[in-house]
């Protein structure tokens, strides 16, 4: 039988035809795209580039000034060729084929990219679907000796997806960017998803500028038994009061010695992490220096490769059929310390998380790599995945908390201890630490008073995002999902509405968030995002339709754009001056104007001086990466000191000429 088979990456068609094909397969190329061919030329195997078509508005609707955006609203978008020698190829390989075999990743995005190569070639006789997990020789053979229909409730409800993001997107965005009149390139942009995560980093960010610190005292002590130094705080914690501090410590400052009251031992458990899915992987990348979209990128690729399953999963339960005990064993030649842990002293059964999923199991090894073989980066991330599935297959950490009490001169301090008797998982799993403490002493010894101190602290305001604690707080409110929340981050940071490793709202971001919160709070609120994404749920389902749920989103979209639209001056004048302070880069050190980025007929940035043309002092920027201004000023030449974050963060003078940079 005449085959097609459709993936979604050439990497991914390479790999399915030689495991296919046992390695006899021949590579060709039409129109420059390549593709693979076996048993006689009845086997064609081609990888795309994602999607190939693309939804948008007809062109005549691409003026924004000429076109209102509540009249977008209604437009229906037209699907365009994304690639148009990926499609023409895929049409000459469909000639006289019988059966076409849908093979692109199994989610809602895979699902509707070959959906749409089955919209632009003639019906075959016969349309099947290979779901897979890993590109694994096991799996690949096993998916195809199984193959099963295409799933059309679940590309409908990612198309449903791209029609709602692009009508609000698009309408929301032209009405913002027009409001204040920041179009072209340096358009304002709005997302259903986008604005209330937004929102949430700006929030905190409000909470963290109007929080008001409060003093709080502790006494603490140092205290020496069994050659044991250990740390003791007074037993009332927090002391709110200075007089009532003050006063226990006078009470005590000179003490020389203390006695054990309480002295209570116990052993506990720990359990190891639960399997890794997409948020609780990300999250942890982050905490290794990862951008949530470069961790995404590795794992992705690594997948491609054959060495991880699919990354994009809510699952955190192993199926029952995956093959545990073989990749283990796989795993030995790098990792021998480990899976010995796992083999001679592992859990009779592997961990499990909350969440079960059908598509696809948690993220885990599926073949053996060498550290060699790989990229720094990307053997870090293998290196997560893997000891995070070791670890869910050890056993219980075993650890000994004590608790003592001990009086010093009629007050009672308390002291804690933790110290590990098995490591277990803990010796596979080096990410999660905790320091030990030992106490020293028992019940009714007295114990040394090596020093007692009274300490001042202050609360601490909540703490700013990182990108990792983002996704977990994004998840938490139905915000995007596992496939788009690292993208959605990634695009605020290249609209400049946030900054830095620890997430902060530039003065664009937080105008914007503003604008809507006065205009249209909903757009801030997850509410509205998580419904619609519990109907998107449902047209997967079968429940209810794309249509449905399409049109009410469009029925929502023009009362917020009414709302909006009420308000329209003063929003303008809010982002306005917002982007103008944004933009100050300081003053001029020739006329005292105020410097700005600006652009050249040919699209470059630079600072110019808003007293041009009496003034046409200017200075050179490099044209990639994000640069940011504090206030500081070079104390040689007085031009401003600016930040430049692009592969590294450095300060800068941004006059070349100054001399300072010839030292």
């Amino acid at each position: 039988m005449k085959t097609l088979v459709i993936c979604e990456k050439n990497i991914a068609a390479k790999r399915i035809a030689q495991i296919i094909s046992n390695g006899r397969y021949k590579q060709s190329r039409l129109y420059g795209v390549p593709y693979y061919t076996f048993n006689d030329g009845e086997w064609h195997v081609i990888g795309l580039r994602g999607h190939i078509l693309k939804l948008d508005y007809p062109a005549e609707y691409n003026k924004w000034e000429g076109i209102s955006p509540i009249k977008l609203v209604d437009i229906r978008p037209m699907k365009k060729i994304e690639n148009r020698n990926i499609v023409q190829a895929i049409k000459k390989l469909a000639e006289g084929v019988e059966r076409v075999i849908v093979a692109t990743d199994y989610d809602r995005e895979g699902e509707l990219i070959g959906v749409e190569v089955l919209e632009i070639i003639p019906q075959p006789h016969e349309v099947k679907r290979a779901r897979f997990s890993s590109l694994t020789p096991y799996e690949i053979k096993k998916a195809f000796e199984n193959l099963v229909d295409v799933d059309y409730n679940l590309s409908q409800s990612a198309e449903a997806r791209q029609i709602i993001d692009l009508v609000w997107g698009a309408t929301l965005t032209r009405f913002i960017s027009l409001s204040s009149g920041k179009v072209g390139k340096d358009f304002l942009s709005v997302g259903r998803v986008q604005s209330p995560t937004l929102a949430l980093i700006v929030e905190r960010e409000k909470q963290r500028d109007s929080f008001v610190p409060t003093p709080y005292w502790q006494i603490k002590a140092t205290l020496r038994s069994d050659d044991i130094l250990f740390s003791a705080i007074h037993e009332k914690g927090k002391l709110w009061d200075e007089d009532e501090a003050k006063k226990i410590y006078d009470a005590i400052k000179d003490a020389k010695k203390g006695v054990i009251k309480e002295f209570v031992k116990e052993r506990k458990e720990e359990a190891p992490p639960t399997p890794f899915n997409t948020t609780s992987f990300l999250n942890e990348a982050s905490k290794l220096g990862y951008t949530a979209a470069s961790a995404m990128k590795i794992a992705e690729d690594l997948y491609t490769r054959g060495m991880i399953s699919y990354p994009r999963t809510d699952n955190t339960v192993y199926p029952p059929g995956l093959p545990i005990k073989s990749i283990v064993k796989k795993l030995e030649y790098v990792f021998p310390k480990e899976v010995k842990e796992v083999i001679t002293n592992g859990r009779e059964k592997p961990m499990r998380g909350k969440t079960i999923a059908h598509d696809h199991p948690p993220i885990h090894p599926v073949e053996l790599v060498e550290k060699e073989k790989l990229e720094k980066r990307e053997w870090k991330i293998y290196e997560l995945i893997v000891r995070r599935f070791l670890a869910t297959l050890a056993k219980n950490a075993i650890v000994e908390i004590t608790n003592a009490d001990i009086e010093i001169d009629n007050q009672v301090f308390k002291a804690e201890g933790y110290k590990i008797v098995e490591a277990n998982w803990k010796n596979i799993y080096p990410y999660v630490r905790m320091r030990e403490r030992e106490i020293g002493g028992k019940k009714g010894e007295e114990v040394e008073v090596v020093d007692v101190k009274k300490v001042r602290d202050e609360t601490k305001p909540p703490k700013r995002y990182t990108q990792g604690s983002l996704i977990l707080q994004m998840e938490s409110y139905n915000l995007g999902t596992k496939s788009t929340r690292h993208e959605i981050i990634e695009k605020l940071y290249k609209r400049n509405y946030i900054k830095g490793k620890t997430i902060v709202p530039t003065l664009s971001g937080i105008a914007v968030t503003e604008a809507l919160q006065k205009g249209a709070e909903i757009i801030t609120k997850p509410d509205m995002t998580a419904d619609l994404e519990k109907k998107m749920n449902e047209i997967a389902e079968g429940k209810v339709s794309l249509q449905e749920v399409v049109e009410e989103s469009r029925v929502m979209l023009k009362k917020v754009l009414e709302m909006l639209e009420r308000r329209k001056e003063h929003i303008g004048d809010v982002l306005r001056e917002a982007i103008s302070k944004q933009n100050f880069f300081g003053k001029c050190p020739q006329c005292g104007g105020n410097l700005s980025i600006m652009k050249s007929r040919k699209g470059k940035r630079f600072l110019g001086c808003s007293n041009f043309p009496r003034c046409n002092n200017s200075y050179s920027l490099p044209q990639k990466g994000s640069i940011s201004f504090d206030g500081e000023y070079c104390n040689i030449c007085g031009a401003p000191m600016v930040t430049i974050t692009y592969k590294g963060k450095w300060k800068q003078c941004v006059n070349l000429k100054c001399p300072s940079k010839n030292n």
